[in-house]
């Protein structure tokens, strides 16, 4: 069935100009002549692509991107601006709208069928996205100091290899994830969770994420005190993840350490958790009192992995087998020590798994990387 366009423009000349260029292309167009009959096209018949011009005798183009992407019904429907504005501060005035692309009058047949064919792709890999979700896995430290935030990285790094990706760091005015991937934009989480739910939808989500070099798109918490500070909207932060589903393969969650009433709330938002602990006898028995509270919280033990990580070659751990006997859980993996690789990685910007990929380390946390993707694949094939 061909692709449904919906074409607004009070000037008629031009609506029927736009319309047969598009319907030599194979695709059915639709019209509208005004804002409020655009709106309400939009809502009832659902087009797979709206242009939108800016210039209308009601409301403008603005305006009217603005109520569509408020409305839950046409908020993922994308939109090209089509305008006689030529100037940078009316694209960024469109943009700033909610529209996806820019086209200015009077444009070539060649440009606008390349534009429209390129969105709709887009949007069609979106859909697709949706329909089958990513899988998300919460990190979890059970105290502070083990590595919590280096382990997510370098296991979303590893995942990004193989398939689009996203890290996201939930660990508000503590964020520390932008400034050890050199990061410009770390203001992308606190940005959405002051936002209330219903305003929050993939589009707005991936407005606020940055992206490292290595591809792995990243939304980040600020190291700001004062952020810390903030009185969270539990729904909000769930629409964030439940959003981010739909952008990546794999959503990777840095919740930090401990529970707190956000990370109770996002562990069950998770496929799976990563609860991450060291093998002193301190860090175990308080691994062991957060496995229990994430299985009082519904959490089953095929959800949750428990991973050590021997932070220091001086440390004396305990027996693999004593580590099992002390959590009552299996151990899913051991990451040995790396300290002076994991300074370099620091100062590179760079997580260690791309910087030293042959190294005994990275090997490790590849590993966990399959295994994990592995397990969402199975627990997705019996949801």
């Amino acid at each position: 069935m061909a692709e449904r366009i919906l074409i607004v423009d009070d000037d008629i000349d031009s609506l029927k100009l736009i319309g047969l260029m598009l319907q030599r292309q194979g695709y059915e167009v639709l019209a509208a002549n005004n804002g409020a009959q655009a709106i309400t096209r939009a809502v009832a018949e659902r087009p797979d692509l709206i242009i939108l011009d800016v210039m209308m005798p009601d409301l403008d183009g603005y305006e009217i991107c603005r109520r569509l992407r408020a409305n839950p019904a046409t908020q993922l429907i994308p939109i090209i601006m089509f305008t006689a504005k030529t100037l940078i501060d009316d694209k960024v005035q469109g943009f700033e709208a909610g529209a996806d692309d820019y086209l200015s009058k009077p444009t070539h047949p060649a440009e606008l069928a390349s534009r429209v064919k390129a969105l709709l792709l887009r949007s069609a890999a979106q859909r697709r996205a949706t329909a089958e979700g990513g899988a998300v896995v919460a990190f979890l430290g059970a105290k502070g100091g083990l590595g919590t935030t280096t382990l997510a990285a370098n296991v979303a790094a590893a995942m990004q290899q193989k398939e689009q990706s996203i890290l996201a760091d939930i660990r508000l005015g503590q964020g520390s994830l932008g400034l050890a991937l050199n990061a410009q934009r770390a203001v992308g989480m606190i940005n959405l969770l002051g936002r209330v739910p219903t305003e929050i939808n993939p589009r707005a989500v991936e407005a606020e994420l940055a992206t490292h070099a290595s591809g792995l798109k990243l939304l980040l918490s600020s190291s700001r005190p004062k952020d810390s500070l903030l009185n969270v909207n539990a729904d909000s932060a769930v629409a964030i993840v439940k959003s981010l589903r739909s952008l990546a393969r794999h959503i990777l969650l840095d919740l930090g350490n401990g529970l707190t009433r956000l990370n109770a709330r996002l562990v069950r938002e998770a496929d799976q958790v990563v609860l991450v602990t060291d093998p002193s006898r301190i860090a175990l028995h308080m691994a062991r009192e957060l496995l229990a509270e994430l299985e009082g919280l519904g959490l089953g033990r095929g959800r949750v992995n428990v991973v050590v990580i021997n932070r220091t070659p001086s440390q004396v751990p305990v027996s693999w087998q004593d580590a099992e006997q002390t959590l009552g859980h299996e151990i899913l993996a051991l990451i040995t020590p790396a300290p002076e690789l994991a300074a370099q990685a620091t100062e590179a910007g760079t997580p260690i798994v791309l910087l030293q990929p042959t190294s005994i380390i990275a090997t490790q946390m590849a590993k966990l990387a399959e295994e994990l993707a592995a397990r969402s694949s199975v627990l997705s094939a019996h949801s």
